[in-house]
């Protein structure tokens, strides 16, 4: 059932089993999850079904580490979170990705890869992928097409590895009417909790207090809570409640919103390609986004290529993934970007800096570039492209994103400004070492001398990072994770290997906020497959015959609320 915060009566009080502190992919998961077993549940989701710039304005903040975005603009606050604007991207993290490693500083999971195994195999579903076969051989094999090969790789030093694109999946959307139907979850719209309210002692969760934008007023009271809004909202939200907690809820070792973690991404080198290895879609990220002809077993899939763990140790790196991404005519034009996010569009991909007339125009201004870029993704016509001199066919650059290295100088904060609900803004300060740069140097070195010496592509790179200042070009890909850690220790971590707060005995956090360490790979498939186990672990907790809470005049008041026609 859907509510709207807006129209509750005032100072109503819900009340629930267990109460979910956001409506994105974690939080949905788990929702349906508890509707799956039983469980009377409450989320609380600040925006409604499609962004508006007052929701979104709760997001903007401060930036006071290396220039990055990553504010109102690169987050969706309404019902789906994140997923409202997720490229697809997905693959388990690697083995390796779960072990402490001596070289890579605060690394190491609480536990391994064995642990989220079957969670991963329930997420395909949640996420509608294929099989849970990363075998990219296999892929190949099934998808039999001339200009989908696999290089040779003779050293072993250099790997191929495989993504798998979920629709993409768009939570909001696509489980709307389950979660309309659903007999026990309601998902409060317009619903921003403002407070989270402690017993004296402030280690047990009593309630929490929910406001709207127009001043309308909730109060929610639950057995368990969780908190899923986000590798930056968690911190934030966590650090803002410190009326009880003089540092904030968990933080009593002054770790919430340290550790803060972006995959860099960057295009780097120049690569001519060899006549056999021209337009081979199977690592050209220009190829990946859903297209039709690099897909098998009904879902479309991507390769990458990475350093074997063995090189990384020796290397003294950390884990990265790199691809090749094509120079097309008029590409990193405003009309070739213009035409990417119609695209994405196409896919519900959600923007929310750029409108579709916005982008209309854009292309109607640039109509050369457009026709260019057009011909060459998609019709790609050799000749009239060799006529005109491009070096399409030919040339291509590297594309890498790298593991950031878990540092707690990188970090989410508090700011001096508010936001339109009196809450502390956030301060973010991202911060990216010379390991970092070693491992873009290091691995885009040694992929060029294996494409090179396997007849691939002769290849030119850029001057090595380390020693100079990060370049303007540098991006994150707007992946947040590690502000709210886990570890088995309190004094190394805020959440325990269960998800749940140190300290406190009924809060827990959901999302990539907990992720120790990220790996090279895209975090939706692991923060859902965490979602999965947490949701297994509370179902637990809370005794099936007492699962369902007495609601009383909250829950007709909530039905007073109920939004027609969701």
């Amino acid at each position: 059932m859907f509510c709207d915060a807006r129209r509750v009566d005032d100072a109503m009080v819900a009340r629930s089993t267990v109460c979910i502190i956001g409506g994105g992919a974690a939080g949905l998961t788990m929702a349906l999850e508890f509707e799956r077993q039983g469980i009377d549940t409450i989320v609380l989701e600040s925006g409604g079904f499609s962004p508006d710039p007052h929701t979104m304005d709760l997001y903007r903040g401060e930036n006071v580490g290396i220039p990055y975005h990553f504010a109102d603009n690169y987050r969706s606050r309404f019902l789906g979170g994140c997923s409202n604007c997720w490229g697809g991207w997905c693959r388990p993290l690697d083995e390796h990705d779960f072990e402490r490693r001596d070289w890579v500083p605060h690394s190491g999971w609480p536990f391994g890869l064995a642990e989220l195994k079957p969670y991963y195999d329930r997420t395909h579903q949640v996420l509608k992928l294929g099989p849970l076969n990363y075998d990219i051989a296999d892929w190949v094999r099934a998808i039999g097409r001339h200009d989908v090969r696999r290089m040779p790789l003779p050293s072993g030093e250099v790997q191929d590895s495989m993504s798998q694109f979920s629709l993409p999946m768009r939570f909001g959307k696509y489980y709307r009417r389950q979660l309309k139907a659903a007999q026990h979850v309601r998902v409060f719209l317009h619903a921003n909790v403002v407070d989270i309210e402690c017993e004296p002692g402030g280690q047990v969760v009593k309630r929490v207090h929910v406001r709207a934008l127009t001043g309308k007023r909730m109060v929610v009271e639950a057995k368990q809570f969780v908190l899923a809004c986000g590798g930056i909202e968690n911190a934030r939200m966590l650090l803002a409640f410190n009326k009880q907690h003089e540092n904030g809820l968990g933080n009593a070792n002054d770790l919430v919103g340290r550790y803060f973690m972006d995959h860099p991404r960057l295009l780097s080198g120049r690569l001519t390609l060899k006549e056999a290895w021209r337009r081979n879609k199977l690592y050209d990220t220009m190829y990946h986004y859903l297209n039709r002809d690099v897909r098998a077993f009904g879902t479309h899939m991507a390769a990458q290529l990475t350093v074997s763990h063995e090189v990384q140790q020796r290397e003294q790196m950390l884990n990265g993934r790199v691809w090749f991404a094509s120079i097309f005519p008029g590409e990193g034009t405003a009309a070739a970007e213009a035409l990417v996010r119609m695209k994405f569009r196409l896919h519900g991909k959600v923007d929310p800096v750029h409108s579709f007339l916005g982008d209309l125009a854009t292309i109607s201004r640039e109509p050369l570039n457009a026709m260019n870029f057009i011909a060459a993704r998609q019709l790609r016509p050799v000749g009239f492209l060799k006529e005109m001199h491009f070096q399409m066919i030919t040339q291509a650059r590297l594309q890498m994103i790298c593991e950031p290295l878990p540092d707690p100088q990188s970090r989410v904060m508090l700011a001096d400004s508010r936001d339109a609900l009196g809450m502390p803004r956030v301060r973010v300060q991202w911060h990216l070492g010379d390991q970092v740069k070693h491992t873009f140097d290091r691995t885009l070195a040694i992929v060029a001398k294996e494409i090179g010496g396997a007849g691939i592509a002769d290849v030119e790179l850029d001057a090595p990072l380390v020693g100079r200042e990060w370049p303007q070009d540098l991006e994150g890909t707007w992946h947040h994770m590690g502000t709210t850690r886990m570890h088995d220790s309190p004094s190394q971590g805020v959440v325990d290997r269960d998800c749940r707060i140190h300290g406190m005995s009924n809060m827990y956090v959901a999302g990539s906020s907990v992720f120790p360490t990220a790996g090279a790979n895209f975090p939706t498939i692991t923060l859902v497959a965490l979602a999965l186990r947490l949701a297994d672990h509370l179902g637990a907790q809370v005794s099936r015959p007492d699962a369902r809470v007495s609601a009383g005049a909250g829950d007709v008041a909530a039905r007073s609320a109920e939004v027609a026609g969701a």
